[in-house]
């Protein structure tokens, strides 16, 4: 099964750096590069200009040797030292040097235009991306890794304008200058360009042979180096885990053995790719020893003047240049735009439904009455979670929801806040079809403080102030002094100023927790919802977390999920849930008397 499943890896990777659909993926390119083509236009006939002045030089350079020589000739034969003028080659000299200027200034150009070009679509398709965010319904988080969306909004996009600005020009460079040499070959000496193209097959063959041999293995090296990732955070993450059971030894060979796999893979994959340009360069110097043999021949039997033979040595080192870049830069585009098909890919998926044209409004003052009549959701259609459910919160009730993991007690949550929408049946508020509401209109009456205590970087004043960003200090330190969390606060050095990075590090789990809290309070939101607010505190201060919860959630309806009974037995209603159905719901008292599920799961944290 491992080699099974290596394969498949092998596979993946490999699809990663092939795209499935190249034409597709370019055309879409085209599009979204909107009214920044005008760039790539004007890249693409520079380009062009610069190999036309590039090949016209080397042409020219034929006529320039030739006049040179037959006036060298000459002083020689009268016995005078030759002096270059404008009548005897100086004029050909400077349209000589004409030409190349010529060639500079569009190289310059094309070169300068494309970097912008490329540069403007990766920002046009990076803000796509950020506005496409925002637009994901949670399933789309739930299914793929954070790192996949991250890779996708920052590597792909870098390869993508890396290989636009230097791949793209190099294939246009190179084809049109492969092209427009062997057809001044042609033209200049039939016989020779046949020996050149020639060789020039024989290289393709190589190149093409050592491409596939290149790309497996990078695909190697790059298993190779997400197997060592993954063992370098597991390594990282697991510390304290790794350190208390004494197994040091063993994580830092596992690091080892993969570190070397990937040295192995390396080495590997960049002798390929380092050795397929000497190859293709020697196939090339060959060839022109055998043209050189020729081509002396004719000129020594006077059917080729010297001008034409060094002429022609031009346009063999010309073509040979991009015999050796075409498959490398081949190889870059199929990258680039592999890269390009997963960033498409996430501006392709399925956005939630949009807010209704005509939006309704809640009746204000907000009071809190919320309903399930008879919902049905699934994650998957083959796979319904809630098939019927049905309940009430009246306002101002505290409701707590409490079962097994996976009994559907987050699902519950989401659904009435609308991070998933329902299959059938209706949520209300105040009578109110939730789904006939903007969903920040409906989660503007929400608080929500989660297990998963999540800061932002930035000070602690700003923390407790992002629901409410105009708050005053005042307001700040209130709702701190409300959560139990001002006098901590206080004992740090900048107080409310200090700063907060990597999500909260610098401060302890619980501190985190007590934060989050002070922030939901702050925004006195018209509806509670607590996700095991105070699973990371200590008894002590979860009883102070308590206390000053039943003050913010006095006349708010509440939803509490709780797995420590002890802080819900003074809750309105209960509900308990198993496999996404409501099995019990009731108070306290008359779920122990009725001695179902909620009166085992009670038993069993206080037996």
């Amino acid at each position: 099964m491992s080699d099974e499943k290596n394969m498949r890896d092998e596979n993946d990777q490999l699809d990663e750096e092939r795209p499935h659909d190249a034409m597709g993926t370019a055309r879409r390119l085209w599009q979204a590069a909107g009214r920044q083509r005008w760039r790539l236009v004007v890249a693409a006939v520079s380009a062009i200009v610069y190999v036309a002045a590039s090949l016209g030089a080397a042409a020219y350079s034929a006529h320039v040797v030739d006049v040179l020589w037959g006036h060298i000739q000459q002083s020689l034969a009268v016995g005078e030292a030759y002096v270059v003028g404008l009548e005897n080659g100086g004029r050909e000299v400077l349209i000589y040097l004409g030409i190349w200027t010529c060639a500079w200034a569009f190289y310059s150009v094309q070169s300068l235009v494309m970097s912008s070009f490329a540069e403007r679509l990766n920002l046009a398709l990076r803000k796509e991306i950020s506005a496409k965010l925002g637009r994901l319904p949670l399933s789309y988080f739930d299914a793929h890794q954070p790192g996949d969306t991250i890779s996708r909004a920052t590597n792909d996009l870098d390869k993508v304008s890396e290989v636009l600005q230097r791949g793209l020009l190099q294939l246009i460079i190179a084809f049109t200058t492969l092209v427009g040499a062997i057809v001044l070959m042609l033209v200049s000496n039939l016989v020779l360009a046949l020996v050149f193209c020639g060789f020039a097959a024989l290289s393709v063959i190589v190149t093409k042979f050592a491409a596939s041999r290149t790309l497996d293995a990078a695909a190697a090296r790059q298993e190779a180096l997400g197997h060592l990732t993954e063992s370098v955070e597991e390594a990282y993450s697991g510390r304290t885990v790794i350190k208390a059971f004494g197994v040091e030894d063993a994580s830092l060979e596992a690091v080892e053995s993969r570190a070397e796999k990937v040295a192995a893979t390396s080495a590997r994959a960049d002798f390929l790719t380092n050795a397929i340009s000497p190859v293709i360069r020697f196939l090339m110097r060959l060839s022109q020893v055998a043209i050189g043999l020729a081509a002396g021949a004719l000129v020594a039997g006077g059917q080729m003047s010297v001008g034409a033979f060094q002429a022609f040595f031009q346009y063999v080192t010309q073509a040979s240049e991009p015999l050796t870049q075409l498959s490398l830069t081949v190889n870059m585009l199929q990258g680039a735009l592999a890269a390009a098909e997963r960033v498409f890919a996430l501006l392709d998926a399925p956005e939630i439904s949009p807010d209704p044209e005509v939006p309704a409004e809640l009746p204000r003052p907000v009071r809190g009455r919320v309903a399930f009549e008879h919902v049905r959701f699934g994650y998957s259609p083959e796979a319904p979670l809630m098939r019927d459910v049905s309940l009430v919160a009246e306002p101002g009730q505290k409701v707590a929801i409490v079962g097994a993991t996976g009994a559907g007690k987050t699902t519950l949550i989401n659904l009435l806040m609308r991070f998933y929408e329902v299959d059938g049946g209706r949520i209300t508020l105040d009578g109110v079809d939730t789904r006939q509401l903007r969903r920040r209109d409906l989660r503007r009456e929400f608080g929500m403080v989660l297990q998963d205590a999540w800061l932002f970087e930035g000070t602690i004043a700003e923390n407790i102030a992002y629901g409410r960003p105009g708050a005053t200090r005042e307001e700040v330190e209130a709702a701190a002094r409300a959560a139990h969390v001002d006098f901590f606060v206080r004992t740090l050095p900048h107080g409310y100023d200090t700063m907060l990075t990597d999500g909260g590090e610098n401060v302890s789990q619980g501190q985190r927790q007590l934060l989050t809290i002070a922030r939901a309070m702050l925004t006195d939101p018209a509806m509670l919802i607590l996700d095991e607010a105070t699973s990371s505190v200590d008894t002590r201060t979860e009883q102070a977390i308590v206390r000053a919860m039943e003050a913010i959630m006095e006349n708010r309806t509440s939803f509490v999920i709780a797995h420590r009974l002890s802080t819900i037995v003074d809750a309105d209603l209960i509900l308990v849930m198993d496999h996404g159905t409501i099995i019990e719901q009731g108070t306290h008292e008359s779920l122990l008397a009725k001695g179902g599920a909620y009166a085992t799961l009670y038993r069993s944290q206080f037996a």
